[in-house]
Parts: C-alpha cells; sequence; structure tokens
C-alpha cells in the first residue's frame, strides 16, 4: 500500500532536492554549486534544505548515492549487480558520461576523500560500493579465467582492484589535465589483463 500523507511528501521532496542538485552540480560545476543554489532551485531556504538531511555532507553523500541509481537505470543493471554482466564495458561507459559533468567527479573525488573518516555520513554508503564493485569486477574476471578468456593465474581480486583504482585515479588526473582520457586508460588496462599469457 503506498505512504501517504507528510510521510511521502517529504521523501518526494528529498528526491525532488537529490534529482535538482544532481542537475545543479551538473551544470555549475561543484564549486559553484552551493546549498543556496539548490534550495533555491527547488524553491527552499537553505534552512528548509537541510530539514531533509542530517547535513551539507550527508546531502552531498546521497546526491552521489542517487548518481549511482541514474548510472544504474542508464547501464540496465540492478542494485544488486549495478556493472551489469560486462562490469569493465559498463565502467568505462559510465566514465565517458562522467567527463560530460566535471562538477560531479568534482563532487565524487571530493566526498570520498572525506568519507574516510569513520564519522563522516557517507562513509558506510563508500565503503560498500567499494566492496561491491570490486567484488563484482572480481567475478567477472573469474569467469573469463574460467572461459579460458585470461590467464588463470592472475589474481582476479587484484585485477579488480586496481581497475577500480584507475578508475579513481585518472578522475585526479583528469580533473588537473583535461587532456587525459579517464575512458581509454580503462580500456587499456583491461587490454593488458585479457592479452597477459595469450602469447606464452
Amino acid at each position: 500500500m503506498p505512504k501517504k500523507g507528510p510521510y511521502a511528501k517529504g521523501i518526494a521532496k528529498r528526491e525532488e532536492i537529490l534529482d535538482t542538485a544532481l542537475d545543479v552540480f551538473a551544470e555549475k560545476g561543484y564549486r559553484r554549486a552551493s546549498l543556496r543554489r539548490i534550495a533555491e532551485a527547488v524553491g527552499l531556504s537553505q534552512a528548509g534544505l537541510l530539514h531533509h538531511f542530517s547535513s551539507k555532507e550527508q546531502l552531498f553523500s546521497e546526491v552521489l548515492r542517487k548518481r549511482d541509481e541514474v548510472d544504474v537505470r542508464i547501464a540496465g543493471s540492478s542494485e544488486r549487480d549495478a556493472l551489469g554482466e560486462n562490469p569493465f564495458g559498463t565502467l568505462v561507459d559510465v566514465v565517458h558520461r562522467n567527463a560530460q559533468v566535471p562538477g560531479l567527479v568534482q563532487l565524487y573525488a571530493t566526498v570520498s576523500v572525506d568519507a574516510a573518516d569513520d564519522d563522516h555520513p557517507g562513509h558506510d554508503y563508500f565503503v560498500s560500493r567499494y566492496r561491491d564493485f570490486i567484488a563484482q569486477l572480481e567475478n567477472h574476471v573469474r569467469a573469463e579465467q574460467s572461459a579460458g578468456r585470461i590467464d588463470a593465474a592472475l589474481d582476479a581480486h587484484q585485477i579488480a582492484r586496481i581497475g577500480i583504482a584507475v578508475a579513481d585515479g585518472m578522475q585526479v588526473q583528469w580533473m588537473l589535465d583535461d587532456h587525459a582520457d579517464m575512458a581509454q586508460a580503462i580500456e587499456y588496462f583491461w587490454s593488458l589483463v585479457t592479452s597477459i599469457g595469450r602469447h606464452g
């Protein structure tokens, strides 16, 4: 039975805020996407905006969670298997889209570092996000090894970890040098993994 009344309105407003914040970060960039701009865009005061979130940090963490939900929908995958049947391919597609929204890349880079603090409201989200993405990539590598397309002697878990490290590290390089091709670096890393052992 659908929820009604103030609770449902609160959930709807929260979702509106997150959708709007995604647009503001994409359009204005991280530095100019202030709470004031987001609040004005949804017809609230800053205090009214934060009524729906415990803090600015929680709001920003939830914006990134919302971005993941959008990426999952675009990829046609599921929340449980966010990277789909071809995780490295999905990762490349996501990175291509990220290159169009530098403000969200800056938000992710900033909040992910801050979330290393156990007390940060986004800490658990980032811990589970990394754990889930690494597990999905690892499972894919193991499947490719079983099919004989990747050298079985390679450590699937380490390949998955390095794959995520390449994606995150390239985001930082790209923010400093927009000629750095994030997606191309991930594709090249994967080509190296799949080529190892072929000519042995």
